[in-house]
């Protein structure tokens, strides 16, 4: 509960929206003790009296009576209906949508039918429907409300119940023997009271609404009783000659509304999971750049210059720091790879590149990428967009997640083409199915018409490989292509993308946490921890003699083919949370080799060798055999 208030609480609008609707619930429910005039009694000859009148703070209605008396016990009389019309819509409503989800099948159809009949109607019609066949009245107005709002909470609440009641731990509990009634009470239940809250906080203001439309209408609070309706209702005839009658009920009604949705729209960002870990934050266009200090310029004749990056992720009062100042530098033809744990920062780094870490909640708080010569960190959007698949391609982890399950994987080839030159159809569709021969799918004018389902995991990658090469791109940011990936498929993968380096002379920032692949692919390689490079240099160098501790132990963790009896190394502990690095080294707490100097300061990246580099004041030495040679 606390964490709900600080989740609300940082939320201005929605604390507002409290902030108001607790005063005006607290004044409703002191309305009886508070010294008002009776709300009922006529004062003719002192009818319509201005606000601010002697006796009269907000004047009085064509009868004479007490606005300000009128006023407070008819909001208290709205409130309540409305938060008793949100409960009993929310309890019979959820009750059906739970039973249907839960059961399904023939159970679910006849239920459901029936609430699509419900909703075929507009919500005002069936509502004017019930109260005529019931009669006017409050209690008959309730009824109406909470009825025409059943079917609202029913389809929500169905649809959470579908994918709760096809989960494991529901499964587990029918195989334990417990109840349906058991089930749903203690297992499904639970898992849609927020969603329940939600739609509730959502809705209370609609039904305030509607009540109050219905006593406009003459069909809900009969005279002498006032609600906030039917003071609208009474003063519409003397609308344009003493608006203060309609103006003051309509206000509270605002008030009202106004301070239930923002409430609604802070509880449902309060409870939503997928509101609070950031997930539905609609990201910028580009990532977003705030850099402190001196901008590196670039050296030498690189294709892509890598240079003190750090990227971080600024959410609510932590900053993590998941990229720490790389450097990495790119040749043409060259594969170079970044190799480290998961979490060591090597997909943020290469989503840094081109822009491509969403914002927010990530920012690019120093360092530079040069391409060319040309800095990209801070480019326009449009640099970045003409950059982006034409000159630098993404090859991503998981293709199911790139491409679009609703176009066929020629049409989403040719678009990839047409968003940087035109084509035309014909032209785009040659072009596709020669892509699709590059990368070896067999059959390619067949299946340039099938849809990404259609594949196989390992055909799905060749399209994205495929995608990534459709523009000649100069270089190719592959990101664990071939994590997902049996070994035989794998094995193609790898062999496709060394052929197509060769090829076509391009450049790959190759992704991984396989020694293998590195072994196989890579002419250098980059080792991360921590979101800094510890290690890097020539393959063959770093995997014949690991020079910083922890891509020694990281060596050691990989069984050998062959080497059945060897034992198998584990690295001690878990890596550090990038939000609370230690000032010295990051990987002293893991480390077999750390002495007290290790953890005083930060340790600079050095050369070791003529084309090596390592973040060790202790590093590994090379076997005395290979130092011989």
């Amino acid at each position: 509960m606390s964490a709900f208030l600080r989740l609300l609480s940082r939320n201005r609008l929605a604390l507002g929206g409290l902030i108001v609707l607790v005063i005006v619930v607290i004044l409703a429910l002191l309305t009886p003790v508070l010294p008002l005039k009776p709300p009922n009694v006529t004062d003719t000859p002192n009818r319509f009296l201005p606000p601010f009148s002697e006796g009269a703070i907000l004047g009085t209605d064509h009868l004479g009576r007490d606005l300000l008396s009128r006023l407070m016990w008819g909001t208290r009389l709205s409130l309540a209906v409305g938060f008793a019309a949100a409960v009993i819509a929310a309890t019979i409503g959820a009750a059906i949508g739970i039973i249907a989800g839960y059961y399904g099948g023939r159970t679910d159809n006849v239920i459901m039918r029936g609430v699509d009949m419900l909703m075929a109607f507009p919500y005002i019609l069936l509502a004017l429907a019930i109260v005529a066949a019931l009669g006017p009245g409050l209690m008959n107005a309730l009824i109406a409300v909470a009825a025409v709002n059943i079917p609202f909470f029913a389809r929500n609440i169905r649809g959470v119940t579908v994918g709760i009641a096809n989960k494991e731990f529901v499964d587990a509990a029918k195989l334990a023997g417990m109840s349906d009634a058991k089930i749903i009470v203690t297992e499904v239940l639970p898992n849609v009271i927020p969603v329940i809250v939600i739609a509730m906080s959502t809705t209370v203001g609609w039904m305030i609404l509607e009540t109050a439309g219905l006593s406009f209408l003459g069909l809900g609070s009969q005279p002498p009783r006032a609600d906030l309706g039917s003071m609208l209702g009474e003063a519409r005839s003397a609308l344009i000659t003493n608006p203060h009658t309609s103006i003051v009920p309509g206000l509270m009604i605002l008030v009202i509304v106004m301070a239930i949705n923002l409430l609604g729209d802070g509880v449902r960002d309060a409870l939503d999971p997928r509101l609070k870990s950031g997930a539905l934050s609609r990201p910028m266009p580009a990532t977003m750049v705030s850099r402190t200090g001196p901008i590196p310029q670039p050296e030498g004749c690189d294709l892509l210059a890598v240079r003190d990056l750090k990227t971080q992720f600024h959410v609510k009062d932590r900053v993590y720091k998941a990229v720490g100042g790389v450097d990495l530098s790119l040749k043409p033809g060259e594969c170079v790879g970044l190799i480290g744990e998961s979490g060591s920062g090597k997909s943020v780094t290469a989503l840094s590149i081109m822009g491509l870490v969403a914002s927010p909640p990530g920012v690019i708080t120093g360092g530079a990428v040069h391409y060319r010569g040309e800095d990209l960190v801070g480019a326009s959007y449009e640099v970045l967009r003409s950059l982006r698949g034409r000159h630098v391609a993404y090859i991503f982890q998981d293709p199911q997640a790139t491409l679009h399950p609703l176009y066929t994987v020629g049409d989403q080839l040719i678009e990839a083409v047409s968003s940087h030159r035109r084509i035309g159809r014909d032209e785009g569709r040659a072009h596709a199915i020669d892509l699709l021969k590059q990368v070896r799918i067999p059959n390619a004018e067949s299946r340039i018409d099938s849809y990404p389902h259609e594949l196989s995991g390992g055909m799905r990658q060749r399209v994205g490989i495929a995608m990534a090469l459709a523009n000649d791109p100069e270089i190719i940011i592959a990101d664990e292509p071939t994590t997902a990936l049996d070994v035989t498929v794998q094995a193609q993968i790898l062999t496709l993308l060394d052929d197509l380096r060769r090829d076509r002379g391009l450049a790959i920032l190759f992704i991984t946490h396989d020694f293998g692949v590195v072994a196989q692919l890579c002419d250098r390689v980059a080792v991360m921890y921590a979101g800094r490079i510890v290690e890097k240099g020539p393959t063959d160098a770093i995997l014949n003699a690991p020079a910083h501790p922890y891509t020694s132990k990281l060596m050691a963790c990989v069984p050998e083919l062959g080497e059945g009896r060897r034992r198998l190394e584990a690295i001690p502990g878990l890596p550090p949370g990038v939000d609370q690095l230690p000032q010295g080294c990051a990987f002293a707490d893991r480390c077999h080799r750390v002495t007290e100097a290790c953890r005083e300061r930060a340790i600079p990246l050095e050369p070791h060798g003529a084309e090596r580099s390592v973040r060790c004041i202790h590093p590994v030495e090379a076997p005395r055999t290979e130092a011989a040679q």
